[in-house]
């Protein structure tokens, strides 16, 4: 039961690592552990997401959950293909960002596709509790606890201090995503040369890719715990789907950093048919090219409206005067708000929020040769 002095403790142990700057792996493994303490579960699993689009950009589990991956590709195409109240989407619009499987279905939890026709043969769980990282109107990410078929399903209460550790976990999610991977060596320039382009059958497996794909997804970042590594392509195909019978609007995609730390958009969409050829869906990934990730760092950073406005300045070179000019406020309060934004970025000018925000993936390379991308190769 998630009450009295325990579920207090968790909450402040929860808050206090989401606070520490620790890497993305680190603070995953203490915070779902630290809830176990008040909301016990026999499986986990943690995913981000591009909270622009809210598609999948890795997942990590945990418990009798770990390892097992055969499902994967499976689970990509039910969790962003089909829809139910449940889901993360769902959840990360929902009033309150969590919600019970047993408790929203009032016991007949055959009313989930989800659990009942994939969780509970695959895996034995009965009941599915899920929260959203969310802070704000900003969802970076979603939490699903699990209980076997011996187990209580989870109760009002757990539920709802669930929901207490929404923007705690999307603090800890957003810095954990701002570390730097260190332990990676970048991919060589020319690694991913050509059009990277995968496509996928009607049978929702893979068909065809090109030899730059094959490089962009070997890069994709993978280690203990984590989902397979095509889990983020699942996840396109299954929204490309949605998005082909006209239940989404807009083209699925997402913004994913990969184990080199190099930023990634990948996007899917239906293609026409074609003579013989019928329900095939193409998947392009490209390097994220400046003004496609400087919004979802900046958001990462946690600064407000006014911070992102003076932020959007500073990246295009303007002085504190214009700026302040441009916002019509005056240069000492532009400073403030750079003091703060510096603060929140970690760094010391304006310099090194540039480099910051681009995670160094571009800076060093400006002045170099143009790359066919229209980018510094």
């Amino acid at each position: 039961m998630a009450r009295g002095l325990t579920a207090a403790r968790v909450r402040q142990d929860v808050d206090v690592v989401a606070r520490a700057g620790l890497d993305l792996e680190t603070f995953l493994v203490e915070a779902v552990e630290s809830v176990r303490r008040a909301v016990p579960w026999v499986a986990a699993c943690i995913a981000t997401h591009d909270p622009s689009s809210h598609m999948l950009t890795s997942a990590r589990k945990y418990g009798e959950l770990a390892i097992r991956n055969s499902h994967d590709h499976e689970f990509g195409l039910i969790e962003y293909g089909t829809e139910e109240p449940t889901s993360f989407r769902a959840i990360a619009r929902a009033e309150v960002p969590a919600a019970g499987v047993h408790l929203l279905t009032g016991g007949r939890t055959e009313l989930s596709p989800r659990l009942s026709q994939f969780m509970q043969p695959n895996f034995g769980f009965a009941d599915e509790a899920r929260l959203a990282m969310r802070d704000g109107s900003e969802a970076w990410g979603g939490v699903a606890l699990f209980r076997g078929a011996d187990d209580a399903p989870f109760d009002e209460a757990e539920v709802d201090f669930l929901a207490s550790l929404a923007a705690p976990f999307a603090h800890g999610v957003r810095s954990g995503m701002l570390a730097r991977v260190a332990d990676h060596a970048p991919c060589r320039p020319d690694a991913g040369a050509g059009p990277a382009v995968i496509i996928v059958g009607p049978d929702n497996q893979i068909t065809q890719m090109t030899p730059a794909a094959e490089v962009r997804l070997s890069e994709l970042a993978t280690g203990p715990g984590h989902c397979a590594p095509l889990s983020p392509v699942a996840a396109l195909i299954g929204a490309a789907r949605r998005f082909a019978r006209g239940e989404s609007e807009g083209i699925p995609r997402c913004r994913l950093r990969t184990a080199s730390g190099m930023w990634l958009v990948l996007q899917a969409g239906p293609l026409s048919s074609f003579r013989d050829r019928d329900g095939d869906v193409v998947i392009t990934i490209e390097e994220a090219r400046p003004p496609e990730i400087v919004t979802l760092v900046v958001a990462a950073f946690g600064l407000t409206p006014r911070e992102r406005d003076v932020t959007q300045l500073v990246l295009q070179g303007v002085d504190t005067k214009e700026i302040a000019r441009t916002l019509h406020l005056s240069a000492y309060t532009v400073q403030d708000h750079l003091k703060s934004v510096f603060e929140k970025a970690d760094v010391r000018s304006r310099r090194e929020l540039i480099a910051r925000i681009y995670f160094d993936q571009y800076v060093p390379r400006m002045g170099g040769e143009l790359a066919p991308s229209g980018w510094f190769g």
